[in-house]
């Protein structure tokens, strides 16, 4: 096969695979963009308005929005420590065998996502957010260390080489020549997944991991739709505020 057919193999195979997707995905579309679909969305959308806000509540909403912060917070910072520790074996710096298991454990802590890890927990420890802290911090660690591990990788060696040949251990040519090389790519990681922690927090509150999460599948159950709606909102602002902190973070680091 010349080169010109195996360069159009590829297309028409994802072309072929996407119309699979597509075809997969049965449902009424016809019924979702009705008129009586799109009404019943609004009426259904109208019941959060007016949201509440008498004080107690707002408390309550309050402290909440803080102990999520806090779940997101101590989970990422978890897993940073974490996933340092299994980046180094994972970029293989304690040889191949090591190598190999740090990348599992690392695979089958990112592959099982923070809902089952919660649920886990939730079932060992109890309700509340050290659940929801740990959840994030399992979950996260697998991703950062993957993240972590490939980073330390494509630092170029020359820094370390040199070192090394002038006498310096390994252990000391690692923090002052590989890390710092690294630690801008390692920050901006952490900050990435910090953002989508606050977003996983909030869910988490499904399965009783606490927070804001919590509180909405609590007040969406008894359908004080009110009510949930003050949590919807402070679930925006509080991911609004978190994004904006990063994003000052990483422009800083720039």
């Amino acid at each position: 096969m010349n080169g010109l057919g195996r360069s159009v193999i590829a297309p028409v195979a994802f072309l072929l695979f996407l119309g699979a997707c597509v075809a997969s995905l049965t449902g009424d579309w016809a019924s979702l963009f009705s008129f009586e679909a799109l009404g019943k969305m609004a009426d259904f959308a109208g019941g959060f308005v007016p949201p509440a806000t008498d004080a107690p509540f707002l408390r309550k909403v309050a402290w909440a929005a803080l102990e999520t912060l806090a779940i997101s917070v101590l989970g990422t910072l978890l897993a940073v420590i974490g996933g340092l520790v299994l980046a180094l074996p994972a970029a293989g710096r304690w040889g191949a065998t090591a190598k190999v298991a740090s990348r599992g454990v690392l695979n089958v802590a990112r592959a099982i996502p923070e809902l089952v890890w919660a649920s886990m927990i939730v079932v060992a420890a109890g309700l509340g957010p050290f659940a929801g802290t740990l959840a994030l911090a399992f979950h996260t660690t697998g991703v950062l260390g993957r993240l972590f591990a490939e980073s330390l990788e494509n630092v170029p060696p020359e820094a370390n080489e040199a070192l090394r040949r002038n006498g310096v251990g390994s252990t000391a040519a690692f923090w002052y020549s590989t890390l710092p090389q690294a630690l801008p790519q390692l920050t901006s990681y952490t900050l990435y997944r910090w953002e989508n922690n606050i977003r996983a927090a909030t869910v988490l509150g499904v399965v009783g991991a606490g927070g804001l999460g919590q509180l909405l599948y609590f007040h969406l159950s008894l359908f004080q739709t009110h009510e949930a709606s003050t949590v919807l909102f402070a679930m925006i602002v509080l991911v609004a505020i978190v994004d904006v902190l990063s994003n000052r973070l990483r422009n800083r680091m720039a």
